[in-house]
């Protein structure tokens, strides 16, 4: 038998209908607990260490700052001249037949590193300067001293001390591809053999590794313990103005820094 209900009977039977069932779902919402899913405070955390600032640790200069002026000052001059020989690079990798005896030297380094990444890459250019220069005493060389040659100026000597290493690392360096906030010409204390030296520093996976004329080998700067930094030179500073360079596109002209 079936029921009918006017209409307004079936809307009220809907509304309680609707009452019975919120109800239901309240009770049943604050019987249920709420589970949320935590990581155990105890799992052991990833810590990545920064990267190291500067090689050795260096905060700031250990020269006292009439010298650190100085060697500031020389430094920003070289880095005009290598900007220079950057273009002289370029220049020759367009048009082999321009190319200088030293600037195809220094470009076959620069090739065969670029075949490199990471830590090889820093080794291939420290091995391949190291052998491509003859170590040479500036008042031997040029009969007075501290004279620092741009990169292929030695190359084109063929001989220089421990700087004119350190400046072809630098600039080798950059030319393959290293970021500048991962360069360093370092001038440090030898306390071994009590006598100032300069190394190319160059960070890799955070640490930073020492381009060394007297080593092949690549050792990070805790692993030289008898080495006392005095300056890190970078590029930091500003830039100087270009010297006038009109024709250094296809001729080499080689300028050395006292």
């Amino acid at each position: 038998m079936s029921m009918r209900l006017p209409w307004p009977a079936w809307l009220l039977l809907a509304a309680v209908f609707s009452v019975i069932m919120a109800a239901a779902w309240h009770s049943s919402a604050r019987a249920a607990p709420v589970r949320v899913a935590l990581a155990p405070v105890d799992a052991a955390l990833e810590v990545i260490p920064a990267p190291a600032p500067a090689p050795f640790g260096l905060t700031q200069p250990a020269l006292a700052a009439a010298p650190a002026q100085v060697m500031t000052t020389k430094w920003q001059a070289m880095q005009a001249v290598i900007a220079i020989e950057s273009r002289a690079i370029a220049a020759c990798r367009e048009t082999p037949a321009l190319c200088s005896p030293a600037a195809a030297r220094f470009t076959a380094i620069l090739d065969a590193a670029r075949a490199e990444t990471g830590r090889a890459r820093i080794g291939a250019i420290n091995r391949a300067i190291n052998l491509a220069i003859r170590p040479q005493r500036d008042s031997a060389q040029f009969g007075a001293t501290d004279i620092w040659q741009s990169p292929l100026m030695t190359f084109a000597n063929g001989a220089g001390d421990c700087e004119d290493y350190a400046i072809a690392k630098y600039a080798a360096l950059r030319e393959a591809g290293v970021s500048a906030d991962d360069l360093k010409l370092v001038i440090v204390h030898d306390a071994r053999l009590g006598e100032d030296h300069a190394v190319t520093a160059a960070r890799s996976d955070g640490e930073w590794l020492i381009l060394d004329n007297r080593k092949m080998l690549l050792l990070a700067d805790s692993q030289m313990p008898d080495l006392k930094p005095l300056i890190a030179l970078g590029e930091e500073a500003p830039h100087p103005q270009l010297i006038r360079d009109a024709g250094l596109a296809t001729q080499f002209m080689a300028t050395a820094i006292g």
